[in-house]
């Protein structure tokens, strides 16, 4: 490398965290670990196109021709490194900062702001993480697995402008979802079944078996049995169980498989321990589709009598209970959960006719009935139908359902939904706790039950129902968002930012979301900003992006740009829209708008209480006396618990 001349590249600096005091302990013990990190890193620098400019001590620089070159040598580096790390009980971690820009080659070495740069960033990097400036990241992000998290506008040493930097979430940060749950032996989880019927479009009976198979679980008291979210989420996945165990943090797992060819029905199913990956039982059922139920409850019983549970009477007969005695109301009642848990509003709508269908095959088919409540609520919720329609016609269903069975939890929890939209925030309470006593292992019921809590001010239950939700749903979305928001709202800001770093490939926008506020209440405008564009990326036409871009835009005072966002925010758009474009109102501190937005938002059953009440973006709006009188005409009357 003697001539001198300027280029565009990347650059990848790696570094030895703790080298000076490893040195201090034993200097030759770890002049001897840092010549086997050297064999082991240096020929994956040249698998990779990587250039090694020089060696500093224990850091490395290397030049790439592109930034995914060298993002994919940064990952596999790492990836190396935490192998040779676990096997060798502990050894030396790296950080790698990266960024792209000109160069200046001079004799055997490079020189540049995209060196100086590249080296700034390095040490903001984790153990075993990798950091890479805003340029990489706009080059990489489209073209690799691995999800990013933005850090925030960063001041780095002797660079004239805060620099963007991103933070790649590795492979072994994303194993496990944060969970507040240790590990259990009587957490279970049982994977989608596969379809094994000659007719593709029985995919539907093959996960309402699934789906049958949880409920029925979920009976027994001493399990905790993971929800159908986050068990569906494994639909089609070729990983080993022992994998998936960990993922869900469950000790045991059930699988298998359905064929159904007209009336016939063939299942297959068998119990895996979910740490050796042992089969501990396994069978398999022939019979005709009216014997579908006596197969569920035999499975079910079979399953807590491997894992040594002694199941109460009570719990014996829940699991035997027959929902219907109609096979093709059955039918139409499982092909409808699949519907509705698209939550589109062309499914809900087709949700709905096979419920209604199933009603008048079977009268007294009470599940049917909940279906029903629960099509109308979301329909309301998404804003396809009034309030109005959804309270008269869920309301009825969700009585009925529970006129034919008191002890059917999901009624319970349908009922509690429809009084939630008529802001009978007692009345939701009491039918959210009757359900989780019924069924303590229904995991929406628990997010609703810290929506509920928060808006009537009380953190204490806000916060355990969602650990509990989050605890039996890990992979949810909605229980991502809310055990975030619930340590937000709580006070306990660095607890929320961690859950969302670990569960951000789970679900992007809302942890985004998330992160906004969190940014915000730091005063940390860069960091806001970082999470809108991501917000915009992920969705730029839904409405909480149009809410943080127009209340980041009045916080910096782009008065011009917050209108054009409350434009955007017309009520037409769904529900919450009333209260967002008050949002931004209250940012751009106009407390006569915010609270004329706020009542219209009350008197609409549309007021999103949870969030004026606890979040810290809104102490200003708390102050006002006209916030105790929002707070009455929403349905929320009882003074804050803390």
């Amino acid at each position: 490398m003697s001539n001198t001349g300027r280029r565009l590249a990347a650059i990848m600096f790696t570094d030895i965290v703790g080298y000076t005091a490893l040195t201090q302990r034993s200097e030759s013990d770890t002049v001897s670990l840092l010549e086997e990190h050297r064999k082991l890193i240096r020929p994956i620098f040249g698998s990779h196109g990587g250039n090694e400019i020089k060696t500093m001590g224990d850091a490395f620089l290397v030049e790439f021709k592109s930034a995914l070159d060298a993002m994919l040598c940064a990952v596999s580096v790492q990836e190396t490194m935490h192998d040779w790390k676990v096997a060798r009980g502990g050894a030396l971690s790296l950080r790698i900062g990266i960024h792209v820009g000109d160069v200046l080659e001079r004799e055997n070495d490079i020189l540049g702001d995209a060196v100086n740069i590249a080296s700034r960033i390095e040490p903001l990097a984790e153990a075993g993480g990798v950091c890479i400036s805003g340029d990489v990241y706009s080059q990489v992000r489209n073209k690799f697995d691995l999800p990013f998290i933005f850090l925030g506008e960063k001041p780095l040493k002797n660079v004239s402008a805060p620099v963007a930097v991103y933070k790649a979430v590795m492979p072994w940060e994303r194993t496990a979802p944060a969970s507040t749950a240790p590990f259990d032996g009587n957490r279970v989880a049982v994977l989608p079944f596969a379809n094994m019927s000659p007719d593709p479009g029985d995919e539907y009976f093959a996960d309402g078996m699934t789906e049958e198979l949880i409920d029925r679980l979920a009976q027994v008291k001493q399990l905790k049995v993971i929800a159908r979210t986050s068990a569906m989420s494994y639909k089609g996945e070729k990983k080993k169980a022992s994998q998936i165990a960990k993922e869900l943090e469950v000790g045991a797992l059930v699988e298998g498989s359905v064929r159904k060819a007209g009336n016939r029905v063939r299942v297959t199913v068998q119990l895996i321990n979910g740490g050796t990956e042992e089969h501990l039982w396994s069978s398999h059922y022939d019979g005709s589709l009216e014997d579908i139920f006596a197969v569920q409850s035999e499975i079910a019983e079979k399953v807590a009598g491997e894992l040594r549970v002694q199941l109460l009477a009570s719990e014996k007969a829940a699991m035997e209970k027959r929902p219907t005695t109609d096979a093709e109301a059955y039918t139409d009642y499982l092909q409808g959960m699949q519907l509705l848990n698209q939550l589109e509003e062309p499914s809900l709508r087709d949700a709905l006719r096979l419920f209604q269908r199933a009603i008048e095959r079977d009268p007294s088919f009470a599940r049917a009935y909940a279906g029903v409540a629960g099509c109308y609520v979301w329909l309301a919720n998404r804003g396809y139908i009034g309030i109005q329609e959804a309270l008269e016609n869920g309301r009825a269903a969700a009585q009925r359902a529970l006129e034919l069975d008191p002890e059917l939890a999901e009624a319970h929890f349908r009922l509690a939904t429809v009084m939630s939209l008529a802001d009978d925030l007692e009345g939701t309470m009491r039918e959210l706790r009757r359900a989780v006593e019924l069924n303590p292992n229904l995991a929406e019921t628990y997010v609703t039950l810290a929506r509920t809590s928060a808006a009537l001010g009380d953190v204490g239950e806000m916060v355990r129902a969602a650990e509990k939700g989050y605890q039996l749903d890990p992979l949810s979305p909605r229980g991502i968002d809310w055990l975030g928001m619930a340590y937000f709202y709580a006070g306990r800001r660095e607890e929320a930012m961690e859950h969302w770093r670990k569960t951000l490939h789970l679900e992007p926008y809302g942890t985004y979301h998330g992160m906004f506020a969190y940014y915000v209440s730091k005063g940390d405008y860069a960091g806001a900003e970082g999470a809108v564009k991501e917000l915009e990326r992920i969705g730029p036409t839904l409405i909480p992006t149009y809410l943080d871009r127009g209340c980041l835009a009045a916080l910096t005072r782009d008065v011009k740009t917050a209108h054009e966002m409350i434009t955007k925010l017309d009520p037409e758009k769904g529900v919450g829209a009333l209260s967002y474009a008050g949002f931004v109102y209250h940012a751009l501190g106009d407390m006569d708008m915010f609270f004329e937005y706020m009542f219209k938002a009350a008197d609409g059953h549309v007021l999103d209480a949870s969030e004026i009440r606890l979040s810290p973006l809104y102490d200003r709006a708390r102050k006002d006396p006209r916030f105790v009188e929002v707070l009455r005409r929403g349905g929320v009357l009882h003074e804050p618990k803390g």
